[in-house]
């Protein structure tokens, strides 16, 4: 009998069309001997649909007419099962229900990949791929994040990260950020991927504007030192926080001081297709020296186990070319193309890295079955409460 995956993409997010870009190109590369795939769209408003044509990536050219053809349905538990249930329910006649064993989820940004669909999914008591809602949650806010690596020497840039109560004294604000970093700065809203609001700053003018734009997308905001000679470098790590392996690193090429939006899915669309991450200009494998490429490497495998991840994340790293030291810059905890191009080279065929990643998510559901999280008590049949008013019991 196959296994039945529910492939999640879209979603409340400002990176909801990359979504459907990444998860389509999973869909089609799914292994349909040993699974059968339902394509699930999650809509800006987080409404799910199923149909024909949801796994194929020209009906996004016309979303209203996909989703008119389309039956909207809504993920639910029935007893030790669950189920995608037609939302909603006919008062006569039958409606449709279909089984799932694991869900996929292909999402990125804010919403979806931060840990709260996570938390939907562990709630219904789903197996599902990816990290948990710890280490996406971790993994989506820069700032907690390099906190973190810090304690496990994961080497990292130090920052300032901003409220909105810092953006309402602007002038402050930007006093604060060149007393104690000094120009240029890169800014970042503090929980989103993809390059979104993000840009180098290198005086007052471009700082002004750059934390405007930043603040569009998120409520808190990241400042840390731009390093002028820059070179980037991205490896991927597959597996657990027991067991991992990284993949080939990758350079890529960017039009910019920092590799943007644009980079990354516009200027390399044109007579691509729907590649996604996988169309951008980049080096593989990136020229590095044998003995820097094994230091990427076991970098990245060593903040994959740090942040407790699970399933692939890809790592983006940063080189300061006028003293070769290498930094932590963030990871992408479900990225863009799930970085299947980045396994290819070293023998792992997108059809393997996501029957592995399947297998990993089964492993992490037979291991949480192991543990306990009830425990039996009499405390609710007292026949009083007396003096334990507000009190914790």
């Amino acid at each position: 009998m196959k296994t039945r995956v529910a492939m999640v993409f879209g979603g409340k997010s400002v990176e909801h069309e990359v979504s459907v870009i990444s998860g389509i190109q999973a869909v089609m590369n799914m292994d349909t001997d040993k699974y059968e795939v339902i394509p699930v769209y999650m809509t800006k408003k987080n409404d799910m649909y199923i149909g024909e044509d949801i796994g194929k990536i020209e009906s996004y050219k016309d979303i209203d007419g996909l989703l008119k053809r389309s039956q909207r349905v809504i993920m639910m538990n029935e007893g030790d099962r669950v189920v995608l249930l037609q939302y909603p329910l006919k008062k006569f006649g039958k409606n449709y229900s279909q089984e799932i064993d694991v869900v996929f989820p292909v999402v990125h940004g804010t919403n979806v990949e931060d840990g709260a669909l996570q938390g939907y999914f562990k709630t219904l008591g789903v197996p599902f791929v990816g990290c948990d809602v710890t280490a996406s949650a971790v993994g989506m806010d820069k700032y907690i994040m390099k906190a973190i690596l810090k304690e496990s020497d994961v080497p990292v840039l130090d920052a300032k990260v901003f409220t909105l109560s810092d953006y309402a004294e602007i002038d402050e604000m930007i006093a604060t950020i060149e007393s104690a970093i000094g120009y240029p700065v890169i800014v970042k809203p503090v929980n989103l991927g993809s390059s979104v609001g993000i840009s180098v700053a290198k005086d007052r003018v471009e700082l002004t504007r750059s934390i405007d734009d930043a603040y569009r997308y998120a409520t808190k905001v990241l400042v840390e030192h731009a390093i002028s000679s820059l070179r980037e470098i991205n490896c991927a790590v597959l597996g657990d926080e027991n067991e991992a392996v990284a993949s080939e690193c990758e350079e890529p090429l960017h039009t910019k001081d920092i590799l943007s939006y644009e980079d990354k899915y516009v200027s390399n669309a044109k007579g691509s297709g729907s590649k996604g991450m996988a169309s951008v200009s980049r080096k593989i494998p990136a020229e590095l020296t044998p003995e820097k490429r094994e230091e990427v490497r076991e970098l990245a495998v060593r903040a994959f186990q740090a942040l407790g991840c699970n399933g692939v994340s890809r790592i983006d790293f940063m080189i300061d070319e006028d003293n070769g030291k290498l930094y932590f810059n963030e990871i992408n905890t479900i990225p863009g193309s799930l970085a299947f191009y980045l396994w290819e080279p070293i023998g792992v065929p997108y059809k393997e890295l996501l029957d592995r990643m399947i297998g990993l998510a089964l492993k992490r559901e037979r291991t949480e079955k192991n543990l306990t999280f009830t425990f039996d008590t009499n405390i609710l049949n007292q026949s009083s409460f007396g003096g334990q008013k507000g009190s914790k019991l």
